[in-house]
């Protein structure tokens, strides 16, 4: 069988665009290694309707709502390589498992590389978080801590004291704040502490000591951590398709990617913001474009 589509990722951004395209009645596998990036979180939040659900009842409702309309399949494997096939694509597992789509979307979503800095994941998720739009809410005025080791530390450090006045600002070590950042954030009551972070200190999964270099502990109860996104799986980038600055996939207003019949939607073309409710209108949006692409093929 040729599916219409094959969709890779069952993510918000993945589900939403099967959803799409099975109210559509297009032959859809939807693929999905059942390993989400946000499975360590305790609750998703900002998606209306849906704020504060774990990612696994999330996950739950979609598929059922998703798989409610028989031309959707749910392909429970790993894609391990991609070719285009002529107008099409052949993809396999690592049991050779092959199927092949006259479409296809790339919903594969990130990956974060965080600093190596102990005792960060006990913590992660459930004291630590990298999106304070996300998470801000839970840690309101709380003694926060912000470790960044990049750019925009200052612009993440500005939101953060939108929830709470008792901010340590770290940069790991790193040059990334100018003078006039500097003053800015401590004119504010914002901590600065350019050291090296050594290490989180809580248990059961809540901060309560940061470590320096040089010993120092202060006292925090939550924080933030900023990562580097990478791609979660090479397929765009091998299939030849162009990239954004940030390393994602560029991609038109319909998903359109630039290799014919290719689309891309979700964390793996935009990277930012990471978040559910972005992803899935993202799917959305990509889902009308490969309609819409279809239907003129065949019209």
């Amino acid at each position: 069988m040729i599916y219409d589509c094959a969709i890779i990722g069952g993510g918000p951004a993945g589900l939403n665009a099967a959803l799409m395209l099975g109210r559509a009645r297009r032959s859809v596998a939807l693929i999905d290694n059942n390993r989400p990036r946000n499975a360590v979180t305790h609750a998703s939040h900002g998606f209306i309707t849906r704020d504060g659900a774990t990612p696994g009842e999330f996950r739950r409702i979609a598929y059922e709502e998703v798989l409610r309309y028989p031309s959707v399949e749910h392909v429970r494997t790993e894609v391990v390589s991609v070719a285009k096939i002529g107008s099409g694509f052949a993809m396999l597992d690592a049991s050779g498992f092959r199927i092949q789509a006259r479409k296809l979307v790339l919903a594969t979503g990130v990956k974060e590389i965080f600093p190596e800095i102990e005792g960060f994941y006990p913590l992660y998720g459930k004291s630590l978080f990298n999106c304070p739009f996300c998470d801000g809410w839970e840690l309101r005025d709380q003694p926060l801590v912000l470790v960044s080791e990049y750019s925009n530390v200052f612009h993440t450090a500005k939101l953060l004291l939108n929830w709470g006045n008792d901010l340590i600002v770290c940069t790991n070590g790193q040059a990334n704040l100018s003078g006039e950042h500097k003053e800015r954030l401590q004119a504010k009551g914002a901590v600065v502490n350019e050291q090296p972070v050594a290490a989180f200190i809580g248990r059961d999964g809540r901060l309560e000591q940061v470590r320096f270099a040089d010993g120092t502990q202060v006292a925090r109860s939550g924080g933030f951590v900023t990562p580097r996104f990478v791609p979660s799986a090479p397929f765009g980038e091998l299939l030849g398709c162009e990239l954004t600055e940030l390393g994602g996939v560029r991609t038109d207003s319909g998903g359109r990617t630039s290799v014919p019949g290719l689309y891309a939607a979700g964390d793996a073309s935009y990277f930012a913001p990471s978040q559910v409710v972005f992803a899935a209108a993202e799917g959305s949006r990509t889902a009308m474009g490969v309609h819409m692409d279809l239907t003129d093929e065949d019209f």
